[in-house]
């Protein structure tokens, strides 16, 4: 009982809230507010105590070590005592205090009720500290202190608890209090004691309800590897990872899972017996090759995300943990994200490589800027004292004890870890580009190398031989002009899908399929679908080696392909994205992985058997019956029924009628499921005969680089005849007039998605006056086409 003056030293989670941060730190205080408003909505939050501030503050009071730890703060304040040393006295102090009996006490009857709840004689409890200045909405303190896992007994309980309070000195600690304005003397630390997860025989990991690289605020990221959870935290494994978009999951007809990597996942920590309660052992083959995480659990920890981002009223980074003896998955912490959800919305600044050297290694990007500057490899901690000022730190691996010198970097390269690694998350909070799970960056690079560490081409992180040169571009998206026409965006890559989220587009008028085969697939769809028939051994290999782990070769094309262009789906849902169907020619189609073996060599493939004679050809009906499959996963089991298909390089009606059937036989019937089909319009037929096929297809994308070519007979990649290659010669402005008319009269939709309104002002007015429904272009040319078109709608009213 509560005696009058005399505050508890221990209390329950479901005791305490959000509201109790002073009394029992960030991390107590979130599991508490869990536990009484969450759990009874489902969510799984393993029972236990804190001990409150007040119990801290007792200790140190007891033992006479406040004077004594505040002298060592001012003698290092002053510089007459180094960080190091000034850490290593405080948490003597702390570790030789004795408990003040009722602190003692009280820990020990609470273990005890919990070993009762449990229905054990000792429960294995986690030990975790939650200082009254952590998890705060603009402060992490992610790992600054102590986590002790597989406690077991009440002196082992005691001894863990003892061990957290030291953690509260750390030099890693100091320093990041420090360099936060926080008084180290105006700082407490509570313990949480908390029933282990036993996912030591399962898996755990952490998971963000935000992107962590764009801050997209749709998509829940989910890092998973096997074991217990330290592994992910520390990045000491490459985790798998798992992207689920969260706009969907009300939905439980669709799984929008749009991303699964499968990471190496090279060890596990599970329990261990005697003075090591962990340890780090080898994973199987078998556990390596599978996924941790199953598409219901995935999407189970999706909703919750999603449930306790709601709860709390902003974006949360938290960890959970799978029980490998009952199957079920637990929440074992949350807390506010601490970048992403404090950036603007409306501003960013955009980085693009202009030219580079050889590329070194590549990684998972964390951040989007571009760096250039000299290496500094270190492969022990031991060794941070030779880090250089203003280098690029290349290791395996962090954890907190090297955040002092990681603040004085000006990138992170690590060869493990993933995306929710300490490396990443600590690079995130102090603005710092990084490239994690390269693999083999400690190898192949050394000190004081010329490098360039960029971030800025998508998920992909790449370190370039030398100083590679770029431009900087600071987007604003404020204040935009409204106008009729609309303007859209042009992607083709998944992994910088995400990062245009903050531009107010229409939609994405142009989605290139071919892009996400080439660069994500790598393998000719005819080779998965006979590969059984391949000659081409080499490649056979190469295809076995990819495809490990699906069943179905053909099934790795369209898991792949749809979860690609889920990315690009999601970027600007539920506006519409038009994907337009593989336009290769056949020569880019050979240079696909077992690819030569199903293409004719030919003398002009710019005007040969590519777009929609494809579609229905013998020669490749089985590889399109495979994009028809990812498609209407992607509308239908995934849910993006903002997906529009477009079929490019149809040369007459019958041609269109005849890859319409096809479509329908694959499942793509114009009109089901509010499907729309749009064509290319880029051949002078199209437009001759645009009533004819505006009866078949829903609407128009004018592809002005292939219009000009065959309306002025100019191969486009010729350079004798360049300067005849115009968009705005007249008689190419006819052809498109023509067409838009048409389009009009017939209510078909019509947009264009080239170059020129990008490059010229009165090409952009040109279209406004012909009354075209909308404009798509890339992305860095979005707010200067805006206003151009506004301008020239504005003139048009007048």
């Amino acid at each position: 009982m509560k005696g009058p003056g005399k505050p508890r030293p221990v209390i329950w989670f479901e005791e305490v809230g959000r509201g109790d941060v002073s009394r029992v730190g960030g991390k107590n205080a979130s599991l508490g507010e869990m536990v009484q408003t969450l759990a009874p909505k489902g969510i799984r939050v393993p029972p236990g105590f804190a001990t409150t501030a007040e119990a801290y503050w007792h200790y140190v009071e007891a033992n006479g070590l406040k004077e004594r730890i505040a002298y060592l703060l001012a003698e290092m304040a002053s510089g007459k005592a180094p960080l190091a040393e000034t850490g290593q006295a405080i948490r003597s102090l702390l570790l030789k205090g004795d408990w003040p009996e009722r602190t003692a006490s009280a820990i020990i009857e609470a273990y005890r009720e919990l070993c009762e709840r449990a229905g054990k004689a000792e429960v294995d409890v986690a030990v975790r500290s939650s200082a009254t200045a952590e998890d705060l909405p603009d402060a992490s303190f992610a790992g600054q202190q102590e986590t002790f896992l597989n406690i077991s007994g009440e002196k082992a309980l005691l001894d863990a608890c003892r061990r957290c309070y030291a953690s509260l000195f750390t030099d890693r600690a100091i320093s990041y209090r420090q360099a936060k304005g926080f008084d180290h003397m105006g700082v407490a630390l509570s313990i949480g004691v908390q029933q282990m997860v036993r996912s030591d025989l399962g898996g755990s990991g952490v998971m963000f309800s935000i992107d962590t690289e764009t801050g997209f605020k749709d998509v829940v990221v989910v890092d998973a590897a096997w074991g217990l959870g330290e592994n992910v935290v520390q990045g000491a494994v490459d985790p798998d990872e798992y992207q689920v978009f969260k706009p969907l999951l009300a939905e439980h007809t669709v799984t929008p899972i749009i991303g699964k990597t499968r990471g190496e996942k090279a060890q596990k920590m599970v329990y261990a017996s005697g003075d090591r309660p962990t340890r780090n052992v080898p994973t199987s083959k078998a556990e390596r090759m599978a996924f941790v995480l199953s598409d219901p659990e995935i999407l189970t920890l999706a909703r919750w995300a999603a449930a306790i981002e709601a709860h709390y009223g902003c974006p949360m980074d938290m960890e959970w943990a799978k029980d490998g003896e009952t199957g079920e998955i637990f929440i074992v912490q949350a807390r506010p994200e601490t970048v992403q959800s404090q950036r603007a919305e409306t501003a960013f600044k955009s980085y693009t490589i202009t030219g580079k050297g050889r590329t070194l290694a590549t990684g998972l990007a964390i951040g989007d800027a571009v760096v250039s500057g000299r290496v500094c490899l270190i492969e022990d901690a031991r060794d941070i004292d030779r880090f250089v000022d203003g280098s690029i730190l290349v290791t395996g691996t962090t954890d907190p004890d090297w955040v002092p010198i990681m603040k004085r970097a000006a990138a992170i390269v690590t060869d493990h870890g993933g995306r929710t690694s300490h490396a990443a998350i600590v690079s995130r909070e102090l603005g710092l580009p990084a490239i994690v799970g390269t693999g083999d960056a400690t190898l192949v690079l050394h000190s004081e190398q010329e490098v360039t560490v960029s971030c800025a081409e998508g998920d992909q992180g790449f370190i370039y031989d030398g100083t590679a040169s770029f431009e900087t571009e600071t987007v604003d998206v404020t204040d935009l002009p409204e106008t009729r026409t609309e303007i859209m965006l042009n992607l083709a890559n998944p992994a910088a899908a995400l990062r245009w989220w903050r531009i107010p587009a229409d939609g994405v008028g142009l989605a290139r399929m071919e892009f996400v085969v080439s660069n994500h697939i790598r393998v000719h769809p005819m080779a998965l679908a006979r590969y059984d028939q391949l000659n081409d051994e080499a490649a056979k290999r190469e295809i076995a080696e990819l495809t490990a782990g699906y069943a179905d070769k053909t099934e790795y094309f369209v898991d792949r392909l749809s979860r690609g262009l889920a990315r690009i789906a999601a970027a600007l849902y539920p506006k519409p994205v038009i994907v337009r169907m593989s336009d290769f020619k056949t020569n880019e189609y050979a240079g696909l992985i077992g690819g030569a073996e199903f293409e004719p060599e030919e003398e002009n493939p710019m005007l040969g058997f590519r777009g929609a004679a494809r579609y229905y050809s013998p020669r490749y009906r089985e590889g399109f019956a495979l994009e028809c499959r990812a498609i209407r996963r992607l509308r239908e089991e995934m849910g993006f029924t903002n997906v529009v298909v477009m079929i490019p390089f149809c040369r007459s009606t019958s041609e269109a009628d005849r890859v319409l059937e096809v479509m329908a036989e694959n499942g793509l019937k114009r009109g089901e499921n509010a499907l729309q089909v749009f064509v290319m319009c880029e051949i002078p037929s199209n437009v001759v005969l645009a009533a004819e096929f505006a009866k078949r297809f829903d609407g128009f994308s004018i592809g002005s680089n292939d219009l000009t070519q065959l309306t002025l007979g100019v191969d486009r990649d010729s350079r004798e005849l360049a300067e005849l290659f115009d968009e705005q010669d007249a008689a190419v402005k006819w052809m498109i007039a023509n067409v838009i008319a048409e389009a009009r009269k017939a209510g078909a939709k019509i947009g264009l998605c080239g170059q020129a309104p990008s490059d010229h002002p009165e090409f952009a007015a040109f279209l406004v006056e012909c009354g075209i429904d909308s404009i798509s272009v890339s992305p860095d040319s979005f707010i200067a086409v805006k206003k151009q078109v506004a301008a020239a709608e504005a003139v048009r009213k007048c």
